[in-house]
């Protein structure tokens, strides 16, 4: 399920049903889901183990965050139902709408995806920034508490009644406390204490998928001239199995990260990371790493798995309990969907408060299975790709991804093929929208002539350089 199958927010349509409503974890998922269930109850309170920044910011909690996001179409426009004037924020702030393909090279199957005349804007700014704006909206909501330095650790339960009544927590002084809730909500991520409490409590724990990419990736953030609002692309392949991208963000900055699979480390010292830089198929990254100026340290980051618990399988789950976020599922951050997905479940969580709280749990996973599923063969089915990827294989991803190899190849010649696969990248349309009539033929007909040439006049404005490359560069 995308953007183009589910319904948008519509506001509050159902009863209130009143009580107080528990989040348990304060990023993207979190804070989203706290926007929703703020339409149906009395009061919310998010408990983050970490403390609530005021300002963009890296959480401890979270070292994810320093890596580069990117925001979808699925999400941006979702979070700007939830959040009327979203786009604005994050402008005000500093970040950037630019073109995916005016402003993008996308480097993919051995070339560049050619441009398309259709819009496909998006959001571009730090993962902290995303948040502090989302957090911002969320703590002008009268009804919202958001309480840091809080640490869960049990549910309440009642046996007799089959349900969950509240949480335990360490509070913000240390001390062992709790909360009554009509409703909990686990968003704590990938390290979330659910599935063990369930086998404790006698219930079934949801089976786990788990892809083991074996990942690494390492940031720095580099001087961004101001007329320069362009970015790099470089998907990772089998024959190299390193990716890279260069996102411009806010506060004048490039994100430049580094992928490494299957036993490619990325590189940690600057010296490693200009040679991988000086390695790519495309020159612009080590380019603009050799004459600009460095703002950060490299800050390294490990993804051994993309991980999904099966919670829709569950024949029995206690009642006024709701798991989202990474905490269901967490896929290969290259392909930048987290938040996305999280803003989608989000809204998921949003149509069935209008069935009421009775068994709102499985009717959440029902409704959520199919939005996981998309992202999920995107990303698993992409990672596939490689021979040494372990686990779980969807079927008939090889036979879809030697077609989705030969759509980027003629992508580099034709933008309406450029456009139907950033579609689905976006999450706005299935992958099966691949499959249609006009895209088959568009990928299968037979094809003459040689290469299109690259405009460098373009690239000059995109990467801000004042003159024409000189041979060699």
């Amino acid at each position: 399920m995308t953007l183009a199958d589910i319904g948008r927010y519509d506001g509050r349509t159902g009863d209130p049903l009143g009580g107080r409503a528990v989040v348990l974890g304060g990023s993207m998922a979190g804070l989203c889901a706290a926007r929703v269930l703020d339409d149906a109850f009395g009061e919310v309170v998010v408990l983050e183990r970490d403390e609530i920044p005021t300002e963009p910011t890296v959480r401890d909690g979270a070292p994810q965050t320093s890596q580069p996001h990117t925001m979808l179409e699925a999400g941006r426009a979702v979070l700007g139902d939830l959040f009327p004037g979203f786009d604005e924020d994050v402008a005000a702030a500093g970040g950037l709408e630019l073109d995916m393909t005016d402003s993008f090279e996308w480097y993919d199957q051995g070339g560049t995806v050619a441009g398309t005349d259709a819009s496909l804007p998006a959001l571009y700014a730090s993962r902290p920034l995303f948040e502090h704006v989302v957090r911002e909206r969320i703590r002008g909501r009268e009804t919202v508490r958001l309480r840091g330095r809080c640490r869960f650790y049990e549910y309440r339960y009642d046996a007799a009644e089959d349900r969950v009544t509240g949480v335990r927590f360490r509070d913000e002084d240390g001390a062992e406390t709790g909360l009554d809730a009509a409703l909990v909500v686990d968003a704590t991520g990938r390290t979330s204490r659910t599935p063990r409490w369930l086998e404790s409590k006698g219930y079934p724990s949801p089976e786990t998928s788990r892809v083991e990419v074996d990942v690494t990736y390492s940031t720095v953030r580099i001087e961004r001239p101001e007329r320069a609002r362009g970015g790099v692309l470089i998907a990772a392949e089998p024959e190299r199995p390193r990716g890279a991208a260069m996102m411009p963000v806010e506060d004048g900055r490039w994100e430049v990260v580094f992928q490494g699979l299957h036993g490619e480390r990325a590189p940690a010292d600057r010296e490693t990371f200009l040679a991988w830089a000086e390695e790519l198929p495309i020159g612009e990254i080590a380019r603009q790493l050799r004459e600009r100026e460095w703002l950060s340290g490299i800050q390294r980051y490990p993804f051994p798995a993309s991980t999904r618990r099966h919670y829709e399988a569950l024949d029995r789950f206690p009642d006024r309990l709701v798991v989202t976020g990474d905490a269901v599922a967490s896929f290969n951050p290259i392909y930048g969907q987290g938040m996305s997905v999280a803003a989608l479940e989000a809204l998921a969580l949003h149509h069935e408060l209008d069935g009421g709280l009775g068994g709102l749990g499985p009717r959440f996973f029902d409704r959520a299975s199919p939005i996981v599923d998309e992202p999920w063969r995107l990303a698993v089915g992409s990672d596939f790709t490689f021979e040494r990827t372990a686990g779980p294989k969807p079927t008939g991803t090889d036979l879809f991804n030697r077609y989705v190899a030969l759509l980027l190849r003629r992508a580099q010649r034709d933008g309406a093929l450029t456009e139907a696969f950033f579609r689905v990248f976006r999450l706005e349309r299935s992958v099966t929208s691949l499959l249609r009539p006009g895209v088959v033929w568009r990928v299968l007909r037979p094809r003459f002539g040689g290469d299109p040439e690259g405009d460098a006049s373009e690239d000059r404005v995109r990467f801000g350089r004042d003159a024409p490359e000189t041979p060699g560069d």
